[in-house]
């Protein structure tokens, strides 16, 4: 064991070094004065942040972004919660292949998805719309929702119900006070699984989206075809600090660990 421990605990340094190693390279980069993009630099400037303001468009697609993500992914997780309850609790004609339904957009490329939705909004009125984007994205993240819901779902145990029915309370209120609460952690991890696969999401979203409804992953991309210069870098570092900020808000607030693992993680603390 004396021998294992600082060997795991490099290998586990190193995989970490190895994971963050881009993500500061690109923060790195991002300050760089430079007119191009430059590493390493022995000069640091503001340059590329304040080139943001220029470029409004890059705020609009971020906020486009955000309501996407948080739209599509709340929708995903509505609709997850009945099917994770459904599969997991009863055994009926037709269950393996509506699973199978639910988890098919991970087999198909996104290229074709694109394709597809782009066909397909084209001819119901939809393309180039905010609505086909929620739609199509809906579709791409309920699988994220639906694995850990019905991970969530499976492991509930059910005599917990069974006593407050016993007691007399209602199919609605076994639903909102017992059934709920105890599958939050899955709910709550599924939406955030699902919110960064949107949020992320440039393959499929490039064939959907119009010039007024781009996402910020589709607006970066579209940039950097045409330019050299670190303005995306910038773009990129601030939103890994505003993801780092509202991660340590909602651990201070609330607790990654409660909500991502239950409650009763967090009784030793």
């Amino acid at each position: 064991m004396s021998r294992n421990g600082p060997l795991a605990l490099a290998y586990h340094t190193l995989f970490v070094a190895f994971m963050l190693a881009p993500i500061l390279v690109v923060c790195i980069v991002a300050f760089t004065p430079e007119g191009y993009l430059s590493f390493p630099t022995d000069r640091w400037s503001l340059r590329w942040f304040y080139a943001i303001g220029r470029y409004p468009e890059f705020i609009s697609a971020f906020w486009r972004s955000i309501w996407l993500g948080a739209l599509s992914s709340a929708i995903a997780v509505t609709v997850s919660v009945p099917a994770a309850l459904a599969i997991a609790r009863y055994r009926f004609p037709g269950r393996e292949a509506m699973t199978a339904l639910f988890m098919s957009p991970l087999m198909i490329p996104h290229v074709v998805l694109g394709i597809a939705f782009l066909r397909f909004f084209t001819e119901i009125g939809l393309g180039g719309t905010f609505t086909g984007l929620v739609l199509s994205h809906i579709v791409i993240v309920l699988p994220f929702a639906l694995r850990l819901t019905l991970a969530s779902a499976i492991g509930l145990d059910r005599a917990i119900e069974h006593a407050a029915v016993s007691l007399g309370a209602t199919e609605w209120v076994v639903l909102k006070r017992i059934t709920l609460p105890l599958v939050l952690p899955g709910l709550a991890s599924g939406w955030a699984l699902a919110f960064i696969n949107s949020f992320d999401e440039v393959t499929m979203t490039v064939f959907i989206a119009a010039p007024g409804t781009e996402t910020l992953p589709v607006r970066m991309f579209l940039y950097i075809q045409d330019n050299i210069d670190p303005l995306v870098t910038s773009v990129s570092a601030c939103v890994i600090a505003i993801t780092v900020v509202a991660l340590i808000l909602l651990d201070r607030a609330y607790g990654l660990e409660r909500l991502l693992v239950g409650r009763g993680a967090t009784h030793g603390r």
